[in-house]
């Protein structure tokens, strides 16, 4: 396990003060109403929980920005103003993956059973979302100004295609979005500090073929056997990539998702299409990945004699690497302990998120953390979180805010 020298052990009156002013039972009405606001994707429909976001940080005096990515589809900035120093970004998003069948209960109707409440986003990422909100909010009332600013952007689209982020990415003026200190995505970690994931990439394979009698195979050229060519090439690179793993993040990969093609039984197939996973490490680039793709295909002499092949990124999410040395990793461990999250651990993440994002192209030291489980609570059947790790998180939240970005000089 990674370690960081941690800060301050103790807390100070002025933190005290300011903790004391989150409230649970604000936090548990706050990821409700952003629960039943609902924002399936695919669906298009983030518009409703972003109205119920924007009316919390208007009624804590936050100022916001609504910016339309696509009809119905608005990003939100909230900000916590400050001095004129750099200050500390939050990074969430407004979509949740679609319920799907088998809930106990309507999913978009929380339900707090015990310490935990149950819904669709629960822990992706409704309850992260409003931890934020919460913890922002306590700092406002406290009267605490900030050196800079506190803000959160909250992007939609981040469970599919990534229309958000890269609307942020594509309209940031001369690449800048001001200066930040560090940004937090807070996405389900169980409240350990994840200082690396690796990304995604969505490839689509396409290959033409020319269709013919199946009595007279010879006669046509088969566009899934030669998928199923690809694909044996595919499996020999993943396999490749397992042997050299990295000791925080893994290794690359490769998953064949999706796959059709042909018309009939009796037809030689002149057509298939397949749907490509591949994870990647920091620093990978999908295009290159698929130019060497092709250039296998090429030399193992599948895509001729009436065999054409095209491959198209459809998809790209980058992976990010932060040094476990940067201020704001030993920061969030010790938060953590203070706000009764115990332990935080510091570690690599299975998952992708936004954040690759904003450690590639703004260059802001990048970590996730946030409360719930990732890997048996976030995309699955009656997803609940703890609100003991929501109200846990939103302390953590505040203390980042009073540590890294620190108080205003008179």
């Amino acid at each position: 396990m990674l370690t960081a020298s941690a800060p301050t052990a103790l807390l100070s009156e002025t933190e005290a003060r300011v903790l004391d002013l989150i409230s649970e039972e604000n936090i548990v009405e706050l990821t409700c109403a952003l629960i039943a606001a609902g924002g399936e994707n695919p669906g298009g429909t983030e518009d409703e929980t972003v109205t119920v976001l924007r009316s919390a940080c208007t009624e804590h005096g936050f100022l916001t920005t609504v910016t339309e990515v696509a009809p119905g589809r608005p990003n939100f900035t909230a900000t916590l103003a400050g001095g004129t120093g750099p200050g500390l970004m939050f990074l969430g998003h407004s979509d949740v993956v679609p319920a799907g069948e088998g809930w106990s209960s309507d999913p978009f109707v929380p339900v707090r059973v015990g310490d935990r409440l149950v819904g669709r986003g629960a822990t992706d990422m409704k309850g992260g979302l409003a931890a934020i909100v919460l913890a922002l909010a306590a700092i406002k009332a406290s009267g605490v100004v900030l050196a800079g600013p506190a803000t959160l952007l909250c992007t939609v689209d981040e469970e599919d295609l990534g229309l958000g982020i890269r609307s942020l990415v594509n309209t940031a003026p001369g690449g800048q979005i001001g200066s930040w200190k560090a940004c937090v995505v807070a996405e389900p970690t169980d409240l350990h500090t994840v200082i690396g994931c690796r990304g995604d990439a969505y490839i689509e394979l396409t290959v033409q073929g020319k269709s013919a009698h199946s009595g007279r195979p010879a006669d046509g050229r088969n566009a899934i056997i030669a998928a199923t060519k690809i694909i044996a090439l595919i499996l020999a690179d993943h396999a490749r990539l397992q042997g050299n793993p990295d000791d925080l993040l893994g290794a690359g990969s490769w998953n064949v998702g999706r796959m059709e093609g042909g018309d009939g039984t009796s037809m030689v197939a002149a057509d298939c299409r397949v749907w490509l996973d591949r994870r990647l490490m920091p620093n990978e680039d999908p295009h290159e990945i698929v130019r060497d793709l092709a250039a296998a295909v090429t030399a193992a002499g599948i895509d001729s004699e009436g065999i054409a092949v095209t491959f198209e990124v459809t998809m790209e999410m980058p992976g990010f690497r932060t040094s476990a040395k940067e201020p704001i990793v030993a920061h969030t461990v010790a938060a953590t302990a203070l706000a009764g999250g115990g332990t935080s651990p510091i570690g690599g993440w299975s998952a992708a998120c936004d954040g690759g994002f904003i450690d590639r192209e703004f260059r802001i030291p990048t970590i996730v953390y946030g409360p719930g489980d990732l890997n048996h609570q976030a995309h699955q059947i009656d997803e609940s979180v703890s609100i003991t790790e929501l109200v846990a998180a939103a302390r953590a939240y505040t203390l980042l805010c009073l540590r890294v970005v620190g108080e205003a000089s008179d």
